[in-house]
Parts: C-alpha cells; structure tokens; sequence
C-alpha cells in the first residue's frame, strides 16, 4: 500500500472496524451486533470502493472465523456488502437522520434477505407463502435486537470518528 493511502484517518477507521468485529465475539443477545454498522461504516468513510467493501469484509470474515460459519452466510455477507453500499450514499451527508434512515434501512434489509434465505433454503418452513410467513413471523422478535443493536453500534462508531476529527483535525483532513 502506498503511503498515501495509509494515512491516520485511514487506520482510525480500519481499527473501528476490526474492534466492532472483535465485539462480536463478546457474549451477546441475538442479533445484537455491529454487522449492518460496520459495513455502514466502511461505506460511509471510505472514499475507495475496494476499501469500503473489503476491509469491513476481511474483519467480519475474520470474527466468522472464530465465531463459527452456517449455511445461510451467504445471505449475511450478501447483505454485508449491499450495506456497505447504501454506506456509500452517506459520503457526502453525513447528517444525523441520513446516517438514521440507513441504520434503519439497513436492518430491514438484513432482516428481508436472511430471513428469505432461511425460508428458501431451510427445512423449518414449508416452501409455500404461509411457510415465509411463518418464517418472517417467527424473526420478528430478532428484529428488535437486530435495529437497537444496529442504531447502537452505528451511533458509537460514526459518533467516535467524528468526536476524534473534532479533537485531531488532522484526521479530518486525510482522505481515506
């Protein structure tokens, strides 16, 4: 990597990444975890695509790695990546409802794709429309978990980097 792109910002936000990773492997409710705010995150700030994608990527991949992998992971990291995307949309406004609305839009869509895949490629639910009913019904009190850990989790790390641009100007003027 050329000196350009390691840059201080550059590290405080590779390090939130991988510390909200290692926070997955804290004793937790379910579905109460950084997931959908790391990838917001990694969108949000970093201005190369491959960066916003790949270092959230490596960090969850790396916490699987202790955590364990299930056969709906697929549908976690295709989720994963879609919220790194609308991450990218916050690049320019990083206003307290935009970064709001895509916590919120990012539970929901993680919630729609997994719970879907679940349904699609699990034996717990009959593959009619009662079955994906049932299915979704069945994920609801998850969802809970799911949007007050996203807005949590989201809220720690966007608030942190922007409280630590405050008190180092520094990292405010780096490009990531």
């Amino acid at each position: 990597m050329s000196s350009k792109l390691i840059t201080p910002g550059f590290l405080l936000i590779t390090t939130m990444i991988f510390l909200a990773a290692f926070v997955r492997l804290i004793p937790h409710p379910p579905n109460f975890a950084p997931i959908a705010a790391m990838a917001l995150f990694g969108g949000a700030y970093f201005n190369r695509k491959i960066l916003a994608v790949a270092i959230p990527l490596i960090a969850m991949f790396l916490s699987d790695i202790i955590i364990g992998f299930h056969p709906g992971m697929y549908a976690v990291y295709l989720s994963f990546i879609l919220i790194v995307m609308i991450g990218t949309t916050l690049r320019k406004k990083k206003k307290v409802v935009n970064i709001f609305l895509a916590s919120v839009s990012s539970s929901v869509l993680f919630f729609i794709i997994t719970n879907f895949a679940l349904w699609l490629t699990g034996s717990l639910y009959p593959k009619t429309t009662v079955g994906l009913a049932a299915c979704f019904t069945a994920a609801i009190p998850f969802f809970n978990y799911t949007l007050i850990g996203d807005l949590f989790f989201v809220g720690v790390l966007f608030s942190a980097l922007e409280l630590a641009k405050l008190k180092f100007p520094l990292l405010a003027e780096t490009k990531t």
